[in-house]
C-alpha cells in the first residue's frame, strides 16, 4: 500500500509514499504492517496526518530520527482480511500481478509484472518476450479472470 521514505522531524516519525488512489487511505488502519529486507512486522500507528501528496506517521517503538531512519524503505501493508471488498469490475493490484496476458486470437504476451499510473488510465506492465505497456481500459481489458489467471486483451502481438 506503500513505502517508507525519508524521517520527518527528530521524534521519530516517518514520511509515508501511498501507492493507492486515496493519499489518506492508509488512516484507517490501526496497525500497520512494514516489511524490510523479507522481515514482516506489525507496528501500532501512534499518530499520521496527510502532508502534501504524502503521509506522515508516529509508528510505536520509532521515538528518535535514527529509528526513523531504520524505517526507511519498509513497504508498508495492511492484512487483506482488514481491505473493503472490491466493486464488480474493480481489482487490487496486488490481484493483477502475475495474471498471464492474452490476446482476443489467444497468443501470451506475457505476464503483468506491475502497474504504472498515467494519470489518464493505468497501465498494465506485460513482460514476456519484450515488454509491452498495455492500458487499463475496457477498450483494451476485455476480461479479468482471476481463477484461471489470465487477463484477455485486444492488443496485437506486434503494439
Amino acid at each position: 500500500m506503500g513505502h517508507v521514505g525519508v524521517p520527518f522531524g527528530v521524534r521519530g516519525w516517518v514520511k509515508v509514499h501511498v501507492h493507492t488512489e486515496r493519499s489518506d487511505s492508509l488512516l484507517d488502519y490501526p496497525a500497520w504492517w512494514l516489511g524490510c529486507n523479507g522481515q514482516w512486522r506489525e507496528y501500532v500507528v501512534l499518530g499520521c496526518e496527510v502532508h502534501s501528496k504524502a503521509l506522515v506517521a508516529h509508528l510505536a517503538g520509532s521515538n528518535d530520527r535514527e529509528a526513523a531512519i531504520a524505517l526507511r524503505g519498509c513497504e508498508v501493508a495492511v492484512p487483506r482480511k482488514d481491505l473493503p471488498p472490491v466493486a464488480a469490475n474493480e481489482y487490487y493490484w496486488a490481484d493483477l500481478i502475475g495474471l498471464k496476458v492474452v490476446n482476443t486470437e489467444q497468443q501470451e504476451l506475457g505476464r503483468v509484472a506491475e502497474l504504472l499510473e498515467t494519470g489518464a488510465n493505468d497501465v498494465l506492465v506485460v513482460r514476456g518476450e519484450r515488454e509491452r505497456l498495455i492500458p487499463f481500459v475496457a477498450q483494451v481489458v476485455l476480461e479479468v479472470d482471476q481463477a484461471a489467471g489470465m487477463i484477455r486483451v485486444d492488443w496485437g502481438l506486434d503494439y
